[in-house]
């Protein structure tokens, strides 16, 4: 079965290629929410990411994903500025927040498995050269909580909970099991073991083909 992976996230394209999954990546129209209780939030948009791709693509296996990080119980989004971006790293210094990311499989039209994972993250205290120096690196501006663990933003932190490329923007462990009952498969020799090798790719290579509508991260 083709994944199909319905983000234009760079870091969850990144993850999938670093294990040597093939994928392809087609991005479409997404109406998604802000506001709500932050576990639901996060798992309608995953499924409202991967079914209008599913309704393209009924053979393939969709993947959509969303991640927010919370603090106080309140979403923390991607900053609309630097000074936003400013303000929630004043607010997350010295303090542990949780980042959860939802993910979404969907198949012939239909999420056939939504699930999600949370790691808690502690910041250091952030003198304000620090914030200041972060800010300037850009990497605030296009990331939930205004910052990117798997960057500069990881010297921020002072100590995880849980599953490290969950913060990054995908539960891999937890995704890999997923797969494996859509006969997708992270380890090569699993894969070649299954006799699905050669249909799923496993090859250290990556789909280059992307489609795109409205972006959606």
């Amino acid at each position: 079965m083709d994944l199909i992976l319905a983000s234009q996230s760079p870091r969850r394209r990144d993850l999938l290629t670093q294990f040597g999954v093939d994928f392809s990546v087609q991005i479409l129209a997404a109406e998604e929410i802000e506001v709500g209780e932050p576990l639901s939030v996060a798992e309608i948009n995953a499924v409202a990411k991967a079914v209008p791709v599913s309704n393209d693509n009924p053979d393939a296996l969709v993947l959509g994903a969303d991640t927010i990080v919370v603090l106080d119980g309140e979403i923390l989004g991607k900053p609309a500025d630097l000074v936003q971006a400013e303000q929630m790293l004043r607010r997350l210094s010295g303090r542990e927040h949780s980042v959860t990311t939802a993910v979404a499989l969907a198949t012939g039209g239909q999420a056939v498995r939504v699930f999600s994972e949370t790691t808690a993250v502690r910041f250091r205290h952030l003198d304000e050269r620090e914030i200041r120096a972060y800010l300037a690196t850009g990497e605030p501006l296009d990331k939930a909580g205004a910052y990117g663990i798997q960057g500069f933003g990881g010297l921020l932190v002072e100590s995880i909970k849980g599953c490290y490329y969950n913060v990054v923007g995908l539960p891999l462990p937890k995704l890999a099991v997923e797969l494996r009952a859509f006969g997708i498969e992270f380890f090569p020799q699993c894969a070649q073991g299954s006799g699905e090798g050669e249909k799923i790719g496993n090859k250290g290579t990556k789909n280059q083909r992307f489609t795109e509508g409205r972006t959606s991260p």
